[in-house]
């Protein structure tokens, strides 16, 4: 804004009552620890800074919530989800959610840090369950002749394994795990959007995802709309919006490479194939 071009009883008027401002926070990707320094995805370690900033900026009137993930760590999702509404409930700050492409499973966990949520017509939503996924690779090395050698000490620490047979008792043992993941989860939904709710049980924490006026209906969100509108129109059209961004240098990216070991490479391209198949989910 050019202040010179502007009447004086305006600008003095800016001085003692300066527009609202919002700070944006975009919570984009997979949520993960990164397997390498350059790897984008969602953690504490890699947001935490970030959300301190947005809830310190001067003259905060709220903190918005730009969110497209497909989900990812269900503990990684809490302690995201928990960091902001700490913070939200020490500044007694309204948090206000808004869907892009997908807020599925984790990232629906994440939606849920928001007051309200706000979504695209044809946002993804939902996905109110647990999942794993692995391969079982004991045919592969017995037509490959290849001896499978493995020493533990404790029972159960070869739980999984790949290279062997599916237990009974082991896959017991993990859906027993997914059902108390699954039932915090169901918990948070509940506690969080107490009272609008409209579908049942059944239908909500099946696992299943709907667009975001399906979403709507079943009361797992508050209202269609688009970030910078909805919050033009609920502090003015003069808000102050504001964007947490990392800052990433050349020298940063360059040390980040230089440091990523061979097997650091291994893991982040499997990694990378993990990500893929969570946003291919949702057709992405």
């Amino acid at each position: 804004m050019d202040w010179d071009k502007l009447p004086p009883r305006t600008w003095i008027r800016r001085l003692r009552f300066p527009p609202p401002v919002v700070s944006v926070l975009r919570l984009h990707g997979v949520i993960m620890a990164p397997s390498l320094p350059m790897q984008r995805t969602l953690s504490l370690a890699g947001t935490a800074g970030l959300i301190e900033q947005a809830f310190k900026q001067r003259g905060l009137s709220a903190v918005a919530l730009s969110i497209n993930s497909p989900g990812g760590s269900p503990v990684q999702s809490a302690l995201i989800h928990q960091r902001i509404r700490a913070l939200a409930e020490e500044q007694r700050l309204p948090v206000l959610s808004f869907v892009e492409d997908v807020a599925a499973s984790g990232g629906y966990w994440l939606a849920l840090a928001g007051d309200e949520i706000f979504v695209n017509e044809s946002s993804i939503v939902g996905s109110i369950g647990v999942i794993s996924a692995g391969f079982g690779f004991q045919g592969l090395i017995d037509k490959l002749g290849v001896e499978r050698r493995l020493h533990t000490s404790g029972d159960k620490k070869s739980f999984l394994d790949p290279f062997k047979p599916e237990s009974e008792a082991e896959v017991k043992r993990l859906e027993a795990l997914q059902k108390e993941i699954h039932a915090s989860f169901r918990a948070l939904v509940e506690k969080r959007r107490a009272g609008r709710l409209q579908g049942g049980p059944r239908t909500l924490f099946s696992g299943e995802f709907w667009s975001g006026a399906k979403a709507l209906e079943l009361g797992l969100v508050d209202g269609i709309g688009e970030l910078r509108s909805v919050l033009r129109d609920r502090y003015g059209q003069e808000v102050k919006l504001r964007v947490m961004e990392p800052r990433r240098g050349l020298l940063r990216r360059r040390l980040g490479l230089a440091e990523a070991q061979p097997g650091a490479l291994v893991d982040g391209m499997l990694a990378a194939l993990d990500e893929r198949a969570l946003w291919a989910r949702y057709g992405l």
